[in-house]
């Protein structure tokens, strides 16, 4: 296959605001944008030249979709796995579908982590009340038990503490298939971002420390305040996690640190097979953005340069009504806003974010 340059057509499975920030970029750097998305109303439609509406299961649609494109990339890990390996038959997809079938199973996801030898938190896989019981009795309480599938933003999960009912928390999850992991004791969360080229080349930005509510990421501040040693050890865990998967494209992980005797640990949380909510930071704050960045890594093009562009950047999600702040937030000079073009405002809804930089820590 000859290589791919401006002019062809990258396709995006997934219309959402990643989705949406991807396609800005890539038509700036000269490539024809097409969306594949079951949602009429995405907010990538409308930044993209071309748009598919069908469902994931449509498989003439996702076969002709694949057909017209140079290379295939992803905006979220949801995609089913059946999707993503009919258009790997018809096109070059980056990542490939083995991350995404990794990262979308949290038990999968953990056992492949912990393989390579990187911490995770203890976890037990729960089918039903009497594993869970079983595995409440071998990791203790409190512990958090997760479904597999599908739970961001805090959904699909529920803290068990000494007291609470093990039934109860099963309910809380419909009875899903789950992974129950022991409590971490950590201080801070932080994340790396960091992109793969096909050809094994990596570019790797700062650890960052963020901040939730309500299960939601509200603040991602770089550089993260851990040790110059535990930001080695976290961009060499994204970089080793990045080459066993053969990945192609942007990656986050998400990790816990854990301070002990005046020692610092890094404990992996999760990753996500994508560009990431805590690497928005890169929109102004880094000589490249994340969003180029994978734009990039998929068409095998040079990586850019990750450096900060400030001493201090801050990112600042606009999570529901929020986002009727817009005014306010354009007159302030330090402020550089982005919005997700989503229509109703609704609570725990991410409808866009603000970056700073500054001079101090």
């Amino acid at each position: 296959m000859s290589g791919i340059a401006p002019g062809d057509v990258l396709g995006i499975l997934g219309g959402g605001q990643l989705g949406r920030m991807i396609a800005v970029e890539a038509a700036r750097l000269g490539l024809v944008v097409h969306v594949f998305n079951d949602d009429p109303r995405s907010p990538a439609f409308e930044v993209a030249a071309r748009a598919t509406h069908a469902r994931f299961t449509d498989t003439e649609a996702l076969a002709e979709f694949a057909g017209g494109c140079a290379v295939v990339t992803y905006e979220f890990e949801n995609v089913p796995v059946a999707a993503a390996e009919i258009v790997e038959r018809h096109a070059l997809l980056r990542p490939g579908a083995r991350a995404l079938a990794t990262a979308q199973d949290r038990l999968v996801e953990k056992t492949f982590v912990a393989d390579l030898g990187i911490p995770v938190a203890p976890f037990r896989a729960v089918d039903d009340l009497p594993s869970l019981e079983a595995a409440l009795a071998d990791l203790g309480r409190p512990a958090i038990l997760k479904t597999r599938r599908f739970g961001y933003d805090g959904k699909g999960q529920v803290v068990i503490r000494e007291g609470d009912d093990a039934s109860a928390a099963l309910d809380a999850i419909a009875h899903a298939p789950a992974i129950l992991e022991g409590f971490v004791p950590f201080s801070a969360e932080i994340s790396v971002v960091a992109a793969r080229g096909p050809d094994g080349g990596m570019a790797v930005y700062d650890p960052c420390e963020n901040r939730h509510e309500g299960g939601i990421l509200a603040r991602t501040s770089v550089p993260a305040a851990i040790s110059a040693q535990a930001a080695d050890e976290a961009r060499a865990i994204a970089s080793r996690i990045a080459a066993a998967l053969d990945y192609v494209g942007v990656l986050a992980v998400e990790m816990f640190l854990v301070r002990e005797g005046g020692s610092e640990r890094l404990v992996v949380n999760e990753m996500a097979p994508r560009v990431h909510n805590s690497g928005h930071w890169t929109d102004i704050g880094a000589a490249t953005s994340q969003f180029e960045q994978h734009v990039r890594a998929v068409c095998g093009w040079p990586l850019g340069d990750t450096a900060r562009r400030a001493p201090r950047v801050v990112m600042d999600n606009l999570v529901g009504e929020d986002a009727h702040r817009w005014r306010e937030i354009l007159s302030d000079a330090s402020a550089h806003l982005t919005l997700y073009g989503k229509g109703e405002a609704r609570a725990g809804r991410k409808m866009g974010h603000v970056t700073r930089l500054s001079g101090g820590r």
